[in-house]
């Protein structure tokens, strides 16, 4: 296999293809690390089958043509020094790929700011972006927060709960996936406001996924909540049926 297709750099890469792209590349080990599993992509804590993902690569660009073309000036706005908006990407069917556009958009905002750092001379953050699985997340509250847990399951639970929410409130770029969660008890969406009024009031975008449109927000958050995500935000409506498991 041709190296290239194993690192996000490939794209903007001038190496990429050459006899100098190969495994020991600083920029690759930078952003994959030595094992292909680590760095800047894997501190940003995205699934494996996402990690190789950029806009022009990406399985849903195809079946989502109107939406990718909000995407695509989207993406543009990460190399203008504008301040980046958030999106809401909304669908009622699942498995129409606003996940996989999500997590796209997070590698092409990490190589942008990986490049753009190595053009100004400064040093690229080591997480400048983060995938937050808002289902896990609330997993991991219940796993803590309910009656006669035991120690060895609520504490480990409690720990990741917690570290994911100081990095979650303070990642430059934050993907939060499937914002839409049901049955949620009032102390864990008082976690979620906390997470997104503070990058709200900091000005730090987010990109939410949800199966439900923004307007109906109000009926799993409360008004604060749906307030702070409608702000500085642009909605994205994906189109059509599953197409998960179809090869």
């Amino acid at each position: 296999m041709n190296h290239s297709a194993n690192c996000i750099l490939s794209g903007p890469c001038t190496l990429a293809d050459t006899d100098k792209c190969n495994r020991m590349c600083p920029s690759y080990v930078a952003m994959h690390g030595y094992a292909g599993d680590g760095g800047r992509v894997g501190a940003a804590g995205l699934p494996s089958e996402y990690r190789h993902l950029t806009v022009n690569n990406s399985p849903a660009r195809t079946g989502q043509a109107a939406a990718y073309t909000v995407v695509d000036k989207y993406v543009d706005t990460f190399k203008t020094g504008d301040r980046i908006k958030s999106l809401y990407l909304y669908s009622a069917e699942p498995g129409t790929g606003k996940t996989t556009t999500a997590a796209a958009l997070l590698n092409e905002y990490l190589t942008a700011h990986y490049i753009g750092c190595l053009q100004r001379g400064e040093t690229p953050l080591e997480r400048p972006t983060f995938f937050w699985d808002v289902n896990e997340f609330q997993r991991d509250y219940n796993a803590f927060s309910r009656p006669m847990v035991p120690r060895e399951t609520a504490e480990p639970a409690a720990a990741r709960y917690y570290r994911t929410m100081r990095i979650a409130e303070s990642v430059p770029f934050l993907i939060a996936d499937d914002i839409g969660v049901r049955d949620a008890t009032d102390a864990f969406r008082a976690d979620l406001h906390s997470v997104i009024n503070r990058r709200v009031v900091s000005g730090l975008p987010t990109i939410y996924t949800s199966n439900i449109p923004m307007a109906e927000m109000l009926r799993l958050f409360d008004a604060r909540i749906a307030d702070r995500i409608r702000d500085m935000c642009g909605e994205v409506h994906f189109v059509g049926k599953s197409k998960r498991g179809r090869r």
